[in-house]
Formats: structure tokens, C-alpha cells, sequence
């Protein structure tokens, strides 16, 4: 709070750590998908990993919005699991989306998750491209660039 840095290079020096950690948790899932499961990667994994960064980063900004709203850590785990529990319910992880009504599939649209689900899914199942992939890589990377920005712009570096 009292170094003389700006408040973007806090944010950074906040998730670059966690960019790292969201790379160890998506390789050793690959790998137990691959090892244990024997679940085929059919696309490029230099792919997988590249697009694996915005979704990453989309979930990082989300989380440095939820710690620049909350007042206290109880209030940050609170409103965590209100994102975490939609996010899961609604990304079509666990329910198609197609399923959904009408509201709910377009509110989906708002969850990162949702874009990173059908990345993932096309690249490991299917072995798709870019040219099929550049629409969910566009909505994370907005995502991204506006959480972040909006966490940068409302994070104070004082003590309230």
C-alpha cells in the first residue's frame, strides 16, 4: 500500500502468480485426462495453452472486481460464491445450454466460463482451429480487458 507504484502494476504483480498457477492446474488436469481418463487431445495444445490465458485472465479480473467491491474477506467469499455457483450451473459444464430457457442461455453469455468451455472442447475433442474459435476468444478477451480496467480504475491504495 505505501510503494510508490502505480495501481495497474499492483494489479499485475496480483495475478502474474496466478497466470502461473492457472498453467500448472490446466497441465496436470491434461494429464490426467490423458493418462488416466485416456481422453484423446485431438487439437494443438500451444493452442490450448495460448487461448487458456484469456480465460484465466477473464477470471482473474472477476476475482480482483469481487476483492475491489468487498469490504472485508467475508463479503469477497460471499460474493465468490455467487459468481462460482452460476458460472457452473449456467456455462453448460454440467446442463447443455441449449436446454436452458431462452433467458438463462443469454445470460450465460455473460459467464467466461462459458466461452472457455466450448475453446476447450473444441480444441481436446474436436481438434478445431482458430477460424472456429476466434468468437469466444474475442468475448474473453473483452472480458478481460474491461474487468480489468474497471478493477485498476476503482482500486484505491489506501486504507478506509
Amino acid at each position: 500500500m505505501v510503494t510508490p507504484i502505480r495501481p495497474y502494476e499492483l494489479m499485475l504483480g496480483k495475478i502474474i502468480p496466478y497466470i502461473a498457477l492457472g498453467y500448472l492446474q490446466i497441465t496436470v488436469a491434461l494429464l490426467v485426462g490423458s493418462l488416466v481418463f485416456h481422453v484423446p487431445i485431438r487439437g494443438s495444445l500451444l493452442q490450448l495453452y495460448l487461448l487458456t490465458l484469456f480465460f484465466i485472465t477473464a477470471s482473474l479480473g472477476l476475482g480482483l472486481m469481487i476483492s475491489n467491491l468487498a469490504q472485508n474477506q467475508m463479503q469477497a467469499f460471499q460474493l465468490s460464491f455467487f459468481v462460482l455457483l452460476p458460472s457452473i450451473l449456467l456455462s453448460g459444464f454440467l446442463f447443455p445450454r441449449q436446454a436452458m430457457p431462452r433467458v438463462i442461455y443469454y445470460l450465460s453469455d455473460v459467464i467466461p466460463l462459458t466461452y472457455y468451455l466450448e475453446i476447450i472442447r473444441g480444441i481436446i475433442l474436436k481438434g478445431i482451429g482458430w477460424q472456429y474459435l476466434y468468437g469466444q476468444v474475442i468475448a474473453l478477451l473483452v472480458f478481460s480487458l474491461v474487468m480489468l480496467g474497471i478493477s485498476t480504475l476503482k482500486f484505491k491504495k489506501q486504507v478506509t
